[in-house]
């Protein structure tokens, strides 16, 4: 964003970017761990490969989370993804959402960290919101965009946070995406901070975040719009 008028670019131009800025390229960024977890996940799948889009997409969402709930994947390292947002000592507000993307993605796919107002939005008179979770949902939603702008309307991070989920939640309609319940079955976490320097965590369903005040850093329980845990 220094050296072109662009926002965004992705892809094979983005790697060509890249390199012309003098960056070096990995041929490739696995690990001996991460390879071999990722053959198993093929081998669990394989026998799924003829089913339909949408069957198929499903039974490798599922066979992920399985390989969580057998432990042989950290289920804070499933998603990948980190916000950080703050204030400085002049009263600017900054944020910035890092992600190594959904495990296992379609090639191509983009999420929603890259894109402004819907994993991260910043405004400097107002604070900023960052998201880790399903991104998908955060796209269909603008959810970052959406939390600041309650800001702006006087609401405490807290408030503009939860109003986000039951927003996402609201939207959720595919089947495939709802429990038993009725409710969204994945997570969504917010981090919202204004220029005061007021934050909240909340989340869809109980998690945690980390805050570093005058106080130091700390461990906090986020504010879950449904009790219980994503995986019960």
């Amino acid at each position: 964003m220094d050296t072109t008028d662009h926002v965004l670019v992705v892809g094979k131009g983005a790697q060509e970017f890249a390199r012309n800025m003098g960056h070096k390229i990995e041929d490739d960024l696995n690990t001996e761990k991460s390879r071999s977890l990722w053959l198993e996940w093929k081998r669990r799948t394989d026998p799924d490969h003829y089913l339909d889009p949408k069957k198929r997409a499903q039974a490798w969402y599922d066979a992920g989370l399985q390989m969580v709930r057998e432990g042989l994947i950290d289920p804070d390292h499933y998603w990948g993804t980190i916000n950080c947002d703050g204030v400085s000592p002049k009263g600017d507000v900054c944020g910035v959402t890092t992600t190594s993307g959904l495990s296992w993605k379609i090639p191509g796919r983009v999420g929603d960290s890259p894109i402004v107002g819907a994993g991260l939005y910043v405004d400097n008179e107002v604070g900023a919101a960052g998201s880790t979770g399903r991104g998908e949902a955060n796209l269909y939603n603008l959810c970052s965009f959406f939390v600041v702008e309650e800001m702006r309307r006087g609401a405490h991070p807290k408030d503009a946070g939860i109003a986000a989920l039951k927003r996402v939640a609201k939207n959720t309609i595919e089947k495939r995406l709802l429990n038993a319940q009725g409710q969204p079955n994945f997570g969504l976490n917010f981090y919202v901070l204004n220029a005061k320097g007021e934050y909240a965590g909340v989340s869809m369903y109980e998690s945690k975040y980390a805050v570093c005040t005058e106080k130091g850093p700390q461990t906090l329980d986020t504010e879950p719009l449904y009790q219980g845990k994503l995986t019960e």
